[in-house]
């Protein structure tokens, strides 16, 4: 079960994996927390009548797309996206949206959800939410708070008869070293290079979030399902933007694996691992 907060996380985070073991005939959901009602058109293309104004029932088509992509189940657990303010300082909080939604209750309803799809292992983000969208900082807190009641008979009763997943990862994506490894293989081409500026604003007190990796799964033969994924997202993913700015046969060569955290476990694994039911099946 991958958590994610808007349509399109699905698609730009863990994707490959997620396609690579449905291929496997494992059972795969994802669970989105908002409709991403309050998303920008990031798409120039799409930026045309009756899009915007229809934005959440475009945004679902787009999910259904990309879950058709990767070869996964969707569902959507209902809350409102809380939208990303901007300004210093930011403004309020819209009324009624996920962010200010009481943690206990947002958690009962992905509780229900883990108790009806019993899953072995659970993904989502660390606790900068991958980055510090509001929506992905409350998507981390219910995770981790849905993995460890989901087990418990005494919590949540009304959500169904108690599992418990095995373990619990945060997705790892802005990887200094890759962005790197793309960044010289585009200078070497003499192609234009969208990650140089953003390379050179890297302070090294900073740190790299490789540090924190426990696993990497080899999936670059997922990728271009992955792409496909991403395209379904048209209002959200530009198709001549940095995501698809490295060839896909340099990035399956380059770096073929998508990265994770072990965040945590109640089964035995060793460190590194390069597959996340590592310790679940000799359980």
């Amino acid at each position: 079960m991958a958590v994610h907060a808007h349509p399109d996380d699905e698609s730009s985070k863990a994707a490959a994996t997620l396609a690579k073991y449905a291929a496997a005939g494992h059972e795969v959901l994802v669970v989105t927390l908002t409709g991403g009602e309050r998303g920008d058109i990031l798409n120039p293309a799409m930026d045309r009548p009756g899009i915007l104004e229809n934005l959440p029932e475009v945004r679902k088509d787009e999910m259904a797309a990309a879950a058709a992509a990767l070869g996964v189940d969707q569902m959507w657990l209902g809350f409102v996206d809380s939208g990303l303010p901007q300004g210093d300082p930011p403004p309020p909080l819209p009324d009624g949206c996920f962010a200010l939604v009481p943690v206990e209750e947002a958690t009962e309803a992905l509780v229900r959800v883990v108790r009806e799809f019993k899953p072995h292992v659970m993904i989502t983000y660390d606790e900068n939410g991958g980055y510090p969208h509001p929506d992905h900082i409350m998507c981390h807190k219910v995770s981790v708070a849905a993995f460890e009641t989901a087990g418990d008979p005494e919590a949540f009763p009304e959500a169904g008869p108690p599992w418990t997943p095995l373990k619990l990862y945060y997705t790892h994506g802005f990887i200094r070293d890759r962005i790197y490894a793309f960044s010289e293989e585009l200078e070497k081409a003499g192609m234009e290079n969208p990650f140089r500026e953003w390379l050179s604003k890297w302070k090294r007190e900073q740190g790299d979030i490789m540090a924190r990796v426990t696993t990497q799964v080899s999936c670059a033969d997922y990728f271009p399902q992955r792409d496909d994924a991403l395209r379904a997202h048209a209002t959200q993913i530009d198709p001549n933007g940095f995501f698809f700015a490295v060839p896909l046969e340099w990035q399956q060569r380059l770096w073929p694996t998508e990265e994770f955290e072990l965040a945590q476990t109640r089964v035995q694994t060793a460190i590194p691992e390069n597959d996340l039911f590592a310790g679940i099946e000799e359980t």
